[in-house]
């Protein structure tokens, strides 16, 4: 999921509407409390941010982000007319991950934002855990009840983007253009073939990920 907080409705639904034409979920806030109200049912993978918003400008919104602890590492990308140097560096001194001036192209954004997913999806967490599978993803090791698994680079990158996304369906179309770059093919099968392997090298614990027909797939605690 990425949120879109900009005022300007025009560019709200334009924005929208490409990151879902892309296989993105999005949804878009015309006001600050719109955004930290749903902040509050669901912390997003990014935000996009407007500078010159009502209620408060961009910065404060930016500052209240990376003081929460529940939204402190999600990646922030600004979205705003301003362009002075003094106003590049200032927004990427207080925290934002990238910062794109308006007007601007939708295929460059949607470059950016896959830019700044790819090297911020390892920040969050080092380890992961969920009932026995264990996974360090700063030594890229696998256990399940303590026994080591040895899985292949893309077997490992399906589990640790299951991991860190836990309890959420995941998309096909996002897991093959993540481990692949194969988002524009997403009847592609080599996934379903991916996820059989890595379910049997887990045993007993692949039951865990589970297939949403028609959609994805997602891991989950049995208890879930």
């Amino acid at each position: 999921m990425i949120y879109l907080l900009e005022d300007d409705e025009s560019i709200r639904k334009l924005v929208i509407f490409a990151l879902k034409s892309q296989d993105f979920s999005a949804e878009g806030f015309e006001r600050p409390s719109q955004l930290f109200a749903a902040l509050k049912e669901e912390v997003p993978e990014m935000i996009l941010l407007d500078m010159m918003l009502p209620e408060q400008d961009g910065l404060s919104v930016l500052g209240r982000l990376r003081a929460d602890e529940r939204t402190s590492l999600v990646p922030v990308i600004i979205l705003t007319a301003k362009n002075t140097e003094f106003d590049r560096v200032e927004g990427l001194e207080a925290g934002a991950d990238d910062y794109v001036v308006k007007p601007f192209g939708m295929m460059e954004l949607i470059a950016r934002i896959r830019a700044v997913l790819r090297r911020t999806e390892r920040r969050s967490v080092s380890v992961s855990e969920i009932g026995p599978i264990r996974a360090n993803h700063d030594s890229r090791e696998v256990t399940v009840s303590g026994v080591p698994v040895a899985l292949t680079h893309k077997e490992y990158e399906i589990l640790r983007l299951l991991m860190t996304h836990r309890g959420r369906v995941l998309e096909r179309a996002f897991l093959l253009d993540r481990v692949w770059d194969l988002g524009s093919e997403p009847e592609n099968r080599t996934l379903d073939v991916h996820i059989r392997t890595l379910r049997a090298k887990l045993g007993g614990a692949g039951a865990l990920i589970k297939t949403v027909r028609g959609v994805g797939y997602m891991i989950q605690d049995e208890e879930s």
